[in-house]
C-alpha cells in the first residue's frame, strides 16, 4: 500500500490547485507541492529496501481475464526515475509560481502538470504491460494539455496536436508489441518478462515484438525520424519544456529502452536498429542545435542529441554501455533542466529567446550567468562536472563497438563529432547570450529574477558540481541498484566513477572534444554559410500540410458515400452483409445439416404468414404514414409472439415494452414531417432494391436453414449451470445482464444515459414549426387533451407503477427486470404527457429527469465498485436469504441495486427524450395578410 501512495497522492494532487487556487498564488504552488512532498518522502523511506536488493511490489486485481491489474514495483530502476520525476517536479512548482504570469490560470496548469506527474511515476512503476502502455498513453494525453497551455497561440495548438499525434501513434505500436511479447512470454507480468529473455529473442516472433516497441520508444523519446515534434513542443510555458524534457516526457522512451533491455537486448538487430538510430539523432540534433536562433531551439535540439547519445549507449549491446547510459540519464535531467530554467529567466526578464538581440547579459544577470555557464560546461563535458564523467564513459564504451566490421572505426569517430557539436552549440548557449558585446532593442530591461525563482537552478547546479567532484560517494548507490535492474542478472559489471582514469584514448577523445568545439565555435559562419544553401524545411509546415492531405481524401471519401440519401447507406449496408454471408455460405459444401427441420404448426404458419404481411403492407402504405406505422406495430407485435411462443418471455417483454415507447416516439415525430412526401424512386431504383430485398433475404433464410440444421455448441449451457450459484438467481438473462456481463450492460446505460443528455440539450431550446391543418387543408380538432384519453391515462398510472415495480422486484429469478419495468414506468408516464400535455404533467410531476438518469448510472457504477471494498473484481454480486418479518425468507441479492441504477437510466433517459418532444413545438399564426 505504501508504493501505492507514490502514484496515488500525484493524482490528488491535480485536485488540490484548482480549490488552493482561491487562497493566493504562492499558497496554491506550496499546496500543490505538499503531495508530491510527501510521495518523495515515502520514496526515500523505502530507497535503503531498494539498495539491499528488494524489490517493493504491489498487487490489485483489476481484469484478471484481460492479464490487466494494478502491480507496481519498485526496483532500482524504478527508484532512479521516481527521485527525478519528484525531486524536479517540485523544483518546477517553486519556479512556475515566479514564472507564470497573473493572466495565467496558475490552478489549471498545477493541475495538467500533476496529472502527467502521475502518468510518468506509473509508467516507471508499472509491474504489468498494459498498465505500463495505459499510463504511457496518459503522458501524451497530460502532455497535449501542458503543451498546448498557451491554447491562444497558434504554435502551441499545432505544437500539441502534433506531439499528441506522433507519440500517440508510437503508443498503438507499443500497444501491438506489447501483447506479442505477452503472448510470446504467457503473460503480462512485467517481473516474468524480464527473465524471459532467452525465450524472447529466440521466439520467431521477436522481430515484430522489438520493432513495434522500438517505435513505441522512439516517437516518445524523439529519435531519429521522429524528432520533429519536439521542437515544436517548445511552445508550451518553459517550466513545462523543462520538466518534459529534462526529466520526464522524453525520458519516457529511454526509460522503454532500459526497462526492457534485459529482454530484447543482446542481438544484431538491437544493435542495427537501436545504437544506429541513437547516433543519427545525436549527430542531427547537434548540428541543428548549432544553427538556431531561438534560446529554447538551441536546447530542444541538445535535447534531442543527448537522447541520441542515451538511445546509441542502450543499442552498443554491452553491460558497461547501459550503465553509462543510465548515469548520463542521470546528469542529464540536472544540467538540461538547469538550462531550461536559466532559458525561462531569461526569456521571463528580457522579453525574447533571440540570441542575435541577447548579448552581453553578464552586466545585468551575473549570478544567472554562473549558473548557466555551469550547467553549460556540464552539458559539453567539461570536466570537474558530471557530464564529463558520464560522457567520457560514452566516448570509451564507442571504442569498444565492432558491429560494423571493418567499419566499426566509424562510431567512435561520429561519437567524437557529436561530442565536438555538443561543446560547440553549449558555447554559443553561453557567449551569445550573456556575452559577445551588448544587448540589442530588447523589450525590457533585464535583470536578475526573484530569489526563489533562482534556487531551483542552484539546487540542479550545487548536484551538477557535487556529482562531477564525488561521484562515488553521491550516486555509486543509486547507479548500482539502477543497473541492477538493466543489465542481466550476472553480466553486472564493476562499476568505477572517478574523475582520473589516467591518459587514455577516451580522455584524448573528450579533449578533443571540448578543442574540436572551441574551434567549430570560431568558424561557425562557415557553417551557417553551407546551411543557406540548402532550402529551409519547417516540420510545422509539413506536418500541416499532410494533415491538411489526409483530411481532403477523407472528405472526398465522405462525401463519395455520406450525401445525405439514406437510400445510399442502406444500400452499401445491406450490400456488405450481402458479401459475407453470402461467401460463408458458398464455400460451404451444402445447404442442410445432419438434423431434421423443426416441425411446424399452424400457430407458427399463420404468425410467420401475418409477420410477412404486415411488413409488406407497411412498405406498400408508406405514402399514407397513420397506417403504415399501425402495420409497423402489428410487425413488432408478432416479433414479441415469436419470442414468447419460442421459451424467451425476458425477450417478449422487453420487445413489448420497447416497440411501445418506439411507437410513441415516430408518433410524435411523424407530427412534425412535412405533409407532402417527395417523388416516388424510379423504377430503375425500385427494382434495383427488390432485388437487393430478395437477394438478401434470400441469404438470410439459407444462413438460417444452415444453422437450425447442424449442431449447435453454445455457451447457454454454462449460464444454465452457474446462474443460480454463481449469479443467486432463477432468470438466467437477467443473470447474465445483471451479473455475468454487468460490465455490458454498465456501458450501455452509461451511453444511453448520455445519449439521452445529449438530446435533451437539442430539444430543450429548440422551437419546430407547428402545422394548423392536414394536407387536405383540414384544420386539426380544437380539443388537443380528449377526455376519454385523460381519464384513462390518470386510471392507468398507479396501477401501471404498480407493475413496473412487480416486473422489477421479480426480475432476478422470473421474466422481468430493471430494463422492462424502466420502459413500462417511462411508457405510463409519456402516456399522461400526452393526454394532459407537458404543462399540466409538469406542475403535478414536478421533478428533473436528468438527475434520475444520472443518479441510475452512478448507482450502477458503485455498485461495481462496492466488490473492490470486499476483495472482490468489479461488479461481482453477492446473495443470501434472508427472514423478514411479516414477509418470510427472501432471497437478496447487491444485483438488485445494479439493476435499480439500469431502471432509474431508461426512465429518465426515456423520458427526457419524449417528455420534451412535447415541448418543441410552436402554434401556426396565420400571416396579417390572410387575416
Amino acid at each position: 500500500m505504501t508504493l501505492l501512495l507514490i502514484v496515488l497522492l500525484p493524482l490528488l494532487g491535480t485536485l488540490v490547485p484548482l480549490i488552493g487556487i482561491r487562497a493566493g498564488r504562492t499558497y496554491c504552488a506550496w499546496l500543490t507541492a505538499l503531495l508530491p512532498a510527501v510521495a518523495l518522502g515515502i520514496t526515500l523511506y523505502l530507497a535503503p529496501l531498494v539498495f539491499s536488493g528488494n524489490v517493493p511490489q504491489f498487487f490489485l486485481p483489476w481484469i484478471p481475464q484481460l492479464d490487466l491489474h494494478l502491480a507496481l514495483r519498485l526496483d532500482g530502476l524504478s527508484l532512479l526515475f521516481v527521485l527525478l520525476i519528484l525531486g524536479i517536479g517540485l523544483l518546477i512548482i517553486l519556479y512556475a509560481r515566479y514564472y507564470l504570469s497573473e493572466q495565467d490560470s496558475m490552478g489549471r496548469f498545477y493541475a495538467y502538470l500533476m496529472l502527467f506527474m502521475t502518468s510518468m511515476l506509473g509508467i516507471v512503476t508499472s509491474n504489468n504491460l498494459l498498465l505500463l502502455w495505459f499510463f504511457w498513453e496518459l503522458t501524451s494525453l497530460s502532455s497535449f494539455l501542458l503543451i498546448g497551455f498557451w491554447s491562444h497561440q497558434s504554435d502551441a495548438r499545432k505544437g500539441a496536436r502534433m506531439a499528441l499525434t506522433v507519440t500517440g501513434a508510437g503508443g498503438l505500436s507499443l500497444l501491438a508489441g506489447f501483447l506479442l511479447l505477452g503472448q510470446i512470454v504467457g503473460t503480462m507480468d512485467l517481473s516474468v518478462v524480464l527473465q524471459s529473455g532467452d525465450q524472447v529473442r529466440s521466439s520467431p516472433y521477436y522481430l515484430y515484438a522489438l520493432v513495434l516497441i522500438l517505435l513505441g520508444a522512439f516517437t516518445k523519446s524523439a529519435q531519429f525520424p521522429f524528432q520533429f515534434w519536439l521542437p515544436k513542443a517548445m511552445a508550451a510555458p518553459t517550466p513545462v519544456s523543462a520538466y518534459l524534457h529534462s526529466a520526464t516526457m522524453v525520458k519516457a522512451g529511454v526509460f522503454l529502452l532500459a526497462r526492457m533491455f534485459p529482454v530484447l537486448a543482446g542481438t544484431d538487430l538491437w544493435f542495427y536498429f537501436v545504437a544506429l538510430t541513437g547516433l543519427v539523432t545525436l549527430l542531427y540534433g547537434a548540428y541543428f542545435a548549432l544553427l538556431k536562433q531561438d534560446l529554447k531551439g538551441v536546447l530542444a535540439f541538445s535535447t534531442i542529441s543527448h537522447l541520441g547519445l542515451i538511445t546509441m549507449l542502450f543499442g552498443l549491446n554491452s553491460p558497461m554501455a547501459a550503465v553509462a547510459g543510465v548515469f548520463h540519464i542521470i546528469n542529464h535531467a540536472t544540467f538540461k533542466a538547469s538550462l531550461f530554467m536559466a532559458a525561462g529567466i531569461v526569456d521571463h526578464e528580457c522579453g525574447t529567446r533571440d540570441i542575435r538581440k541577447l548579448n552581453g547579459l553578464w552586466r545585468y544577470m551575473p549570478y544567472t550567468t554562473a549558473l548557466a555557464t555551469i550547467a553549460a560546461a556540464s552539458m559539453a563535458g567539461v570536466p570537474l562536472l558530471n557530464g564529463f564523467l558520464s560522457k567520457e564513459m560514452f566516448l570509451s564504451e564507442s571504442l569498444d563497438a565492432h558491429m560494423l566490421g571493418g567499419l566499426s572505426w566509424l562510431i567512435p569517430a561520429l561519437a567524437t563529432l557529436g561530442s565536438v557539436l555538443s561543446a560547440a552549440y553549449s558555447l554559443r548557449f553561453i557567449h551569445d547570450v550573456f556575452f559577445n558585446g551588448e544587448p540589442k532593442n530588447l523589450p525590457k530591461k533585464p535583470h536578475e529574477p526573484p530569489r526563489y525563482m533562482r534556487l531551483p537552478i542552484e539546487i540542479l547546479i550545487l548536484l551538477c558540481i557535487v556529482v562531477g567532484l564525488f561521484p562515488s560517494s553521491t550516486v555509486s548507490g543509486l547507479l548500482n541498484a539502477a543497473v541492477t535492474a538493466v543489465v542481466p542478472a550476472g553480466y553486472e559489471p564493476e562499476i568505477d566513477l572517478a574523475i582520473w582514469h589516467g591518459f587514455n584514448l577516451p580522455l584524448l577523445m573528450s579533449a578533443i572534444a571540448l578543442g574540436g568545439g572551441i574551434l567549430v565555435y570560431a568558424l561557425r559562419h562557415y557553417i551557417y554559410n553551407f546551411h543557406r544553401q540548402f532550402r529551409s524545411q519547417d516540420p510545422n509546415v509539413i506536418f500541416e500540410a499532410s494533415t491538411q492531405a489526409i483530411v481532403r481524401v477523407a472528405q472526398q471519401a465522405i462525401d463519395r458515400f455520406e450525401n445525405g440519401s439514406l437510400q445510399r447507406y442502406m444500400f452499401w449496408l445491406l450490400l456488405t452483409a450481402l458479401g459475407f454471408s453470402a461467401y460463408g455460405l458458398i464455400e460451404s459444401p451444402r445447404l442442410s445439416g445432419n438434423l431434421p427441420a423443426q416441425s411446424i404448426d399452424w400457430a407458427v404458419a399463420v404468425g410467420a404468414g401475418m409477420l410477412c404481411l404486415s411488413g409488406l403492407a407497411t412498405v406498400f402504405f408508406h405514402r399514407r404514414r397513420l397506417i403504415s406505422l399501425i402495420m409497423l406495430s402489428v410487425v413488432g407485435m408478432l416479433v414479441s409472439l415469436a419470442f414468447a411462443r419460442f421459451s424467451a418471455p425476458d425477450l417478449a417483454l422487453t420487445q413489448l415494452a420497447v416497440e411501445v415507447v418506439t411507437m410513441i416516439l415516430l408518433m410524435l415525430a411523424l407530427f412534425f414531417l412535412p405533409q407532402k412526401t417527395p417523388k416516388e424512386s424510379s423504377g430503375r431504383r425500385i427494382m434495383r432494391d427488390v432485388l437487393l430485398a430478395g437477394a438478401f433475404g434470400g441469404v438470410v433464410a439459407s444462413l438460417n436453414y444452415a444453422v437450425l440444421t447442424r449442431p449447435l455448441q453454445s455457451i447457454s449451457s454454462f449460464f444454465l449451470e452457474n446462474s443460480v450459484p454463481g449469479g443467486g438467481g432463477h432468470n438466467v438473462v437477467n443473470v447474465i445482464l445483471v451479473d455475468f456481463r454487468g460490465f455490458d450492460t454498465l456501458g450501455e446505460i452509461t451511453v444511453l444515459g448520455i445519449a439521452g443528455l445529449a438530446i435533451f440539450k437539442l430539444l430543450n431550446r429548440l422551437k419546430l414549426f407547428m402545422p394548423s391543418s392536414d394536407m387536405e387543408g383540414r384544420p386539426w380538432s380544437p380539443e388537443r387533451f380528449p377526455a376519454i384519453l385523460a381519464s384513462m391515462a390518470q386510471s392507468l398510472l398507479p396501477l401501471a407503477l404498480l407493475v413496473s415495480v412487480f416486473i422489477f422486484l421479480r426480475g432476478h429469478n422470473l421474466p422481468g427486470g430493471g430494463f422492462i419495468a424502466g420502459l413500462v414506468a417511462a411508457a405510463t408516464l409519456i402516456l399522461l404527457y400526452m393526454a394532459r400535455g407537458v404543462e399540466w404533467a409538469q406542475q403535478r410531476l414536478d421533478f428533473q429527469f436528468q438527475p434520475i438518469a444520472v443518479a441510475g448510472v452512478l448507482i450502477a457504477t458503485l455498485t461495481g465498485l462496492g466488490s473492490w471494498v470486499f476483495g472482490y473484481p468489479f461488479l461481482t454480486s453477492a446473495f443470501g436469504h434472508f427472514h423478514i418479518p411479516l414477509i418470510g425468507d427472501v432471497e437478496l441479492a447487491t444485483a438488485l441495486l445494479f439493476d435499480l441504477g439500469v431502471y432509474l437510466t431508461v426512465v429518465g433517459a426515456t423520458l427526457m427524450i419524449l417528455a420534451n418532444l412535447g415541448k418543441v413545438t410552436t402554434p401556426h399564426r396565420p400571416s396579417k395578410e390572410k387575416r
